[in-house]
């Protein structure tokens, strides 16, 4: 049987979510360890997701695939990383990007340097930090309209 939450969202709304939805950071996110628990929501700008904290409803974080972004990104990720939220194989990773959204005129720009990684059998994550220089904190997305 399917477990459905209510939750506070970051807009000041409330939103149902299925248990499939919630995800657990044991360490949680660069800059907010203590925040642990989150849902994964859509949002009205396809292909972005909203990540929103259970702990704390004004704590969102707005999310890409980042390979929509950057066809040919790549996240070597070690093992003993992959190995603390249980992944032992390619398949069992979803891998997510956390974007920045200034005012205007900035650009929006998303952290392909410190990806999300997530095991989709248990919606354990972490969020690693790649070493390879061609991926920054701040990549500029171009082209599409930019969520607000």
């Amino acid at each position: 049987m399917e477990i459905i939450t209510k939750i506070n969202a970051k807009d000041g709304g409330t939103v149902t979510i299925a248990e499939k939805q919630r995800f657990v950071f044991p360490e949680g996110l660069f800059g907010f360890e203590e925040f642990t628990d989150y849902a994964l929501i859509n949002s009205d700008y396809e292909p972005f997701l909203w990540f929103q904290s259970l702990q704390e409803p004004a704590l969102a974080f707005l999310v890409v695939d980042p390979f929509v972004i950057r066809p040919d990104y790549e996240a070597d990720i070690d093992d003993l990383s992959l190995g603390k939220i249980g992944i032992t194989s390619p398949s069992q990773v979803l891998v997510l990007a956390i974007l920045t959204v200034p005012p205007p005129p900035a650009p929006v720009t998303v952290n392909l340097q410190g990806p999300l990684v997530i095991n989709k059998a248990s919606n354990i994550c972490l969020q690693a930090v790649l070493s390879d220089e061609r991926w920054t904190t701040r990549h500029t997305v171009t082209g599409g309209t930019a969520p607000c």
